[in-house]
């Protein structure tokens, strides 16, 4: 499956849209990375346990749009954007969608 934050695919013809798709991971923190959090904020420097957390969020929404885009059939799923909020304190999602499509040969 091809996905891509650009509206196109170069050289491919887009032939059909089939819809939004979207994919969402809703992330809650882990106490050992809070702990090591409140260290970093004392020296400063990479939470990479937040890091590793984000990357890992975003890889799986990323999944569920591609899996959400192949259930309709779709070759690839063009102008993808990433979103984050807060859920409750605490946690919060990561959301991915785009435009599923259907390119031609």
């Amino acid at each position: 499956m091809i996905y891509t934050t650009t509206e196109t695919v170069p050289g491919k013809e887009i032939v059909e849209v089939l819809g939004v798709v979207t994919g969402n991971v809703v992330q809650s923190k882990h106490i050992g990375r809070d702990i090591m959090a409140g260290l970093k904020s004392i020296v400063g420097g990479e939470i990479r346990g937040y890091t590793e957390m984000l990357n890992e969020a975003r890889n799986m929404a990323v999944e569920r749009l591609v899996a959400s885009a192949s259930q309709k059939g779709a070759d690839a799923v063009v102008g993808i954007r990433f979103s984050t909020s807060a859920i409750m304190d605490g946690s919060s999602e990561i959301m991915v969608f785009g435009t599923a499509v259907k390119l031609g040969v």
